[in-house]
């Protein structure tokens, strides 16, 4: 084995390739057919989107647990411990497992170059299939045509809602980011847009290739009041469904379409109302709008494009506090923080601007000049890092008042460590 613990395996795939993303799917492809991955037996959904992925795959995931089934899941980034990117029922798999699944991608690549993205899309699958899973969902990391998961056929494709973010890489219209976004569906087979205002382009891709799309709104609807929810199709209906445990409203969007997948899987799979119930109930995620409780409530939430950011700020409009809302805020270079800082502008009383590291990290001296921009004419305080940003504000903020932690997932990560050292 070329490594034998986690760390070094991890730190050597991060220098491996020329580049850290690199789309398309024939260097993948031909590594998992040496490894001998085939298309999965067990039941399988993919996941695209810009916003609402994670929140869908926890919701899909964690219903099929109820339902009894062996499950998996494939998610990324990861916010504490790489293993958080590959699960079964709910668990992070083992540094062995994983270790074990690089070595056969190593031993199997020859001279292919792989991303750090394309090892751990491969160990999932290996894994998956070497422990026997009943049912794995898969969500995909950047656009889907061309992104490493889309090597296998889902039975089930799920976009999830569609905005502007990596306009390098998918292009500046929400057309033209649908139709990479797309790409997961295949001929055939049964598919999901949860966007209750889907791209046309979107939708002529699915004609064009005789998918068989579902669309919010025309073939399934829903509606809530403060407590309860219903949903239906033309040949199902729940009636006051308990509202999902992760916050907003918006997250009712998300798991409508989760129902229409679920309605539209294989046979064999059968999902009752009830394990409907307890899984919506039971749902977590770490990072999308979670809330710590305390006499200064933290929120951490992973929002990086303005889309994200408006339903932030609405969720700041809705539940206001006593005190000041202050924001620890870091991003990257190629997200619009322009477009994010527009959004939730009116609602914060004090900014804290920390600096990511990296070479797609922004400096935290960038992120004020865009702030001056926007005319921001409330403080502004700039930081190296996202910890010396975190213990000013363990200083300042005061009984009833808020921090929202948000911009990045790096963000988010950094401060969830210092709380896990934390008494």
């Amino acid at each position: 084995m070329r490594f034998d613990n986690l760390a070094d395996w991890l730190a050597w795939q991060e220098t491996l390739h020329v580049s850290e993303i690199e789309l398309g799917l024939e260097r993948c492809q031909s590594v998992a057919d040496r490894m001998g991955l085939k298309q999965p037996e067990y039941g399988f959904v993919s996941v695209s989107g810009t916003n609402g992925k994670g929140s869908s795959v926890a919701m899909l995931s964690t219903i099929m647990i109820q339902a009894g089934y062996k499950t998996g899941v494939y998610t990324s980034p990861h916010l504490i411990d790489y293993n958080e990117r590959i699960r079964i029922d709910g668990e992070n798999v083992s540094d062995e497992l994983l270790c074990e699944a690089f070595e056969s991608i190593d031993q199997a690549r020859g001279e292919t170059s792989l991303t750090y993205f394309e090892f751990g899309t491969l160990a999932a699958y290996y894994i998956f299939e070497k422990q026997d899973v009943d049912f794995a969902v898969f969500e995909v990391g950047l656009g889907g045509r061309l992104d490493a998961v889309n090597m296998m056929d889902a039975d089930v494709a799920l976009v999830t809602s569609i905005a502007i973010d990596h306009v390098d890489w998918l292009g500046d219209t929400r057309d033209a980011i649908s139709l990479e976004k797309a790409g997961i569906m295949r001929s055939g087979h049964p598919a999901v847009c949860s966007d209750p205002d889907a791209p046309e382009a979107l939708i002529e891709f699915a004609r064009d290739n005789k998918v068989d799309l579902h669309l919010s709104g025309s073939d399934y609807q829903y509606d809530f009041s403060d407590d309860v929810w219903n949903w239906s199709d033309n040949k199902t209906t729940y009636k006051d469904l308990p509202r999902p445990s992760l916050r907003g409203d918006f997250q009712l969007m998300n798991a409508a379409g989760v129902l229409k997948v679920i309605q539209c899987l294989p046979d064999q799979y059968k999902v009752s109302e009830d394990h409907i119930r307890k899984g919506l109930q039971q749902t977590k995620l770490a990072g999308r709008f979670q809330v710590i409780p305390g006499e200064v409530e933290y929120v951490l939430d992973v929002a990086h494009n303005p889309h994200a950011a408006k339903t932030l700020a609405n969720f700041l409009k809705a539940n206001p506090v006593k005190g000041k809302n202050h924001i620890l805020i870091g991003m990257l270079k190629d997200k619009d923080a322009s477009g994010v800082i527009n959004e939730i502008g009116a609602y914060i009383d004090d900014w804290h601007v920390a600096g990511l590291g990296g070479s797609r990290g922004t400096g935290s001296e960038q992120l004020v000049k865009q702030l001056e921009a926007a005319d921001i004419q409330i403080p502004v305080h700039s930081y190296t890092s996202v910890e010396e940003a975190y213990n000013v504000l363990q200083q300042q903020a005061q009984p009833g008042d808020r921090v929202l932690v948000a911009g990045s997932f790096l963000t988010v990560s950094a401060v969830m460590k210092i709380m896990e050292r934390e008494p």
